[in-house]
């Protein structure tokens, strides 16, 4: 049985204690091969769906209804502007905005319900302040590279457990930080200019035009489904001079030697789970394009970034043996949230099926001797000024 790798402690500017607790090992057998479900007599895949009552709104987060108000004001008051009014009258969301569904023992958001297909429960929420963590740590403490200067209002897409919305709070305390996210996960307490709004991105935006100083986006290649379309809307809402940024982790394991087995067990993950979402019209490795997608959008100066981020602890440099041990880690945690839906929905594995296999994955994620490897990818470009 594979013991559970380190847990390093998940430190950044808004998470100085969180750790992300790595889940056990189910019993040692033998994976599937294929991409399909194997033929199984056992009805353990079953999928079992419930829901719990809704619960109290918590302060700060706005429902997708509000995002309506806050542009009615808007065009009244000051082009673009969300008024006070409509932040104080939105103390409350909709119960099928606070209320969750329940899968195979992990929680997922209510609101456009099965548009996500990873949780959104506890160990997830640390799971994604750990990757914030890890990627503030491998792009030495910067949350972004767009040059955007004094900006006034920033867009924050997916923005998760909002610890990227707050960081940007923090460093530009004159500026308006909006994250928008399917879930109310957000902390109750956030700096007094970083709001959150339930809402999806791929639906009609009603930010309004000229809006935002930056849009930035980071972590979503596993959510969306029509990026020009997103990326039309985007740079409608960014004023002339503006930017966006993408930052995404290529889901493809690398290694430049090799020290990677034949049968890597972390690497057949990834394309089954690949697959799992592109039968959802999801494609993770969409990504790869973000900079002819900004450039056919009509962004201007588009720049590229890339980075190596290790998995485990095997480079000798001191900062990246840091950002392998939190990758390992993070994809450690990962694997059984990741799974579930593309390999159960999307693929027809039982959910047996997949515990079954994610103990192959955990070995492979602790053999030290691979010396494997993710990219991180950040690609901005400015909207022209006229």
């Amino acid at each position: 049985m594979a013991s559970n790798p380190p847990s390093p402690v998940a430190s950044s500017p808004k998470n100085p204690g969180g750790a992300a607790s790595l889940a056990g090992s189910p019993p040692k057998v033998v994976s599937p091969a294929d991409t399909q479900s194997p033929k199984s007599a056992t009805s353990a895949g079953a999928v079992a769906e419930n829901t719990i009552e809704p619960e109290s709104a918590e302060p700060g987060v706005q429902g997708p209804q509000h995002v309506g108000q806050a542009h009615a004001h808007a065009q009244d008051e000051d082009e673009g502007r969300f008024s006070d009014s409509a932040s104080t009258s939105s103390a409350s969301v909709s119960s099928r905005v606070r209320d969750y569904v329940f899968e195979n023992n992990r929680r997922y958001h209510r609101y456009q319900e099965g548009r996500y297909l990873i949780p959104n429960d506890e160990p997830e929420q640390e799971r994604e302040d750990m990757k914030h963590a890890m990627v503030v740590s491998v792009c030495d403490g910067q949350l972004h590279f767009a040059p955007i200067s004094h900006p006034q209002r920033i867009l924050d897409i997916g923005t998760g457990t909002g610890i990227w919305a707050i960081d940007m709070g923090d460093e530009y305390p004159g500026a308006e930080v909006i994250g928008i996210d399917l879930s109310p996960i957000q902390p109750n307490w956030v700096p007094p200019n970083v709001k959150f709004m339930v809402d999806d991105a791929e639906q009609e935006w009603l930010f309004g035009s000229n809006t935002f100083d930056l849009v930035h986006a980071r972590f979503v290649c596993m959510a969306i489904k029509n990026w020009p379309q997103l990326l039309e809307r985007a740079y409608d809402a960014i004023k002339p001079g503006g930017w966006i940024e993408l930052q995404e982790l290529r889901f493809v394991v690398q290694c430049d030697d090799d020290t990677r087995p034949p049968d890597y067990g972390y690497g057949r993950f990834a394309e089954l789970c690949i697959a799992g979402f592109r039968a959802f019209n999801i494609d993770p490795l969409s990504m790869e394009r973000n900079t002819e997608l900004l450039v056919e959008g009509g962004f201007q100066d588009v720049q590229k970034k890339v980075w190596k981020v290790p998995i485990g602890t095997w480079p000798r440099d001191p900062k990246l043996k840091k950002a392998g041990l939190y990758n390992r880690a993070m994809i450690y945690d990962a694997l059984q949230a990741v799974a579930l839906a593309p390999l159960t929905r999307g693929l027809k594995w039982s959910t047996a099926e997949v515990e079954l296999f994610l103990v192959d994955v955990r070995k492979s994620l602790l053999d030290s001797s691979a010396q494997t490897y993710l990219t991180f990818h950040s690609v901005y470009g400015q909207k022209p000024t006229s």
